[in-house]
């Protein structure tokens, strides 16, 4: 069997789910029950199962060999397909390793620049896992291209159905900015070319400080995504970012429910009308001032005005040092 048809056919494992056995990996299943219901939780666990098997069953039909290897021999992908997990998820990861061991092996490839290691393709989070345990991995060594590393790695994730809408948007544009052709893309997450731009539209419109605050959000789509893309275009966040990480309510709740309270924060921003704060002798507002939690706006009519705005300016040093002088004294 070539190597081409050997990748494809442990790609093709995801049309034959149906037909899939259960075995007995329960360490994929148990890292979403901390943020879904227990319905969703158990229905994600059992797809997981079905898939392992799957996995399992497409290794062997195409030959390969299942090698124990040392995890300080084995390092990441070069491409990033999802985000971090939570640090409960891990240790569930860890605690199912412990008890039933390592069920599914990882995919690797000899490393390409540096002899004797390996790079995954897939099996990131069981590598972690059973690094901190001090255990051999149990993988399948695969020479692979580049862009069929990237194949492998997107389309295992696709078939496990873990990979938040999100975490495909910067994949998608991750492969791109690392030059791969489209057509790779779309093989990597089984996405038409439609689907496609909209997925690398919305992975390159939300800053990397947003993704990382609100994490994957698996149960929120493409149209909540593309209004925050929306909302965010062409506004400076970071204030507003950086306080909600300081809030401790807000780094205790669950991931979807952070992109709400983010969204409703930045709709809450947009929709403030500025109050008028100085007029002139007919009333007419001169300046206005915008204030939300994350920032405050001092808006000049020029119009009414003209060299007010200018004159500002040039008091705004000299302000800010009686500010920071009267801080200083009452700290």
């Amino acid at each position: 069997m070539s190597r081409k048809d050997t990748l494809r056919a442990l790609l093709g494992a995801r049309e034959r789910r149906e037909q899939a056995e259960t075995a007995p990996e329960t360490v994929e299943g148990a890292k979403q029950l901390v943020r879904a219901g227990a319905v969703g939780a158990m229905g994600r666990s059992l797809g997981r199962i079905a898939h392992a098997a799957e996995e399992a069953r497409a290794l062997i039909a195409a030959g390969d060999t299942v090698v124990d290897l040392d995890p300080d021999r084995i390092e990441v992908s070069f491409m990033s397909d999802r985000f971090e997990g939570t640090a409960e998820e891990h240790a569930a990861l860890v605690a199912s390793i412990r008890e039933h061991g390592q069920q599914v092996p990882i995919l690797v490839r000899p490393h390409p620049t540096k002899a004797g290691l390996y790079q995954v393709a897939y099996g990131h989070r069981r590598l972690r896992a059973l690094h901190e345990i001090g255990h051999v991995v149990r993988a399948v060594v695969r020479e692979m291209t580049d862009a069929e590393l990237v194949v492998a790695q997107g389309q295992e994730n696709s078939a496990r159905l873990d990979l938040s809408f999100i975490e495909k948007a910067y994949f998608a544009a991750a492969i791109e900015d690392r030059g791969f052709d489209r057509t790779v893309i779309m093989a990597a997450l089984s996405v038409e070319k439609t689907q496609l731009s909209r997925l690398i539209t919305i992975g390159r419109g939300i800053p990397r400080d947003v993704v990382s605050l609100v994490g994957p959000a698996p149960k929120t789509g493409r149209p909540r995504w593309e209004a925050m893309a929306t909302l965010v275009a062409g506004r400076d966040i970071a204030p507003l970012v950086r306080e909600l990480g300081r809030d401790a309510a807000f780094s205790a709740a669950a991931s979807d429910a952070r992109f709400a309270l983010l969204f409703k924060a930045l709709k809450g921003e947009a929709s403030q009308q500025p109050a008028p704060v100085v007029t002139d002798e007919a009333g007419k507002t001169v300046a206005s001032i915008r204030k939300a939690a994350s920032r405050t706006t001092f808006v000049v009519d020029n119009r009414l005005a003209p060299a007010f705005g200018e004159f500002l300016i040039r008091q705004l040093p000299e302000l800010y040092e009686t500010y920071r002088r009267a801080r200083q004294q009452d700290g």
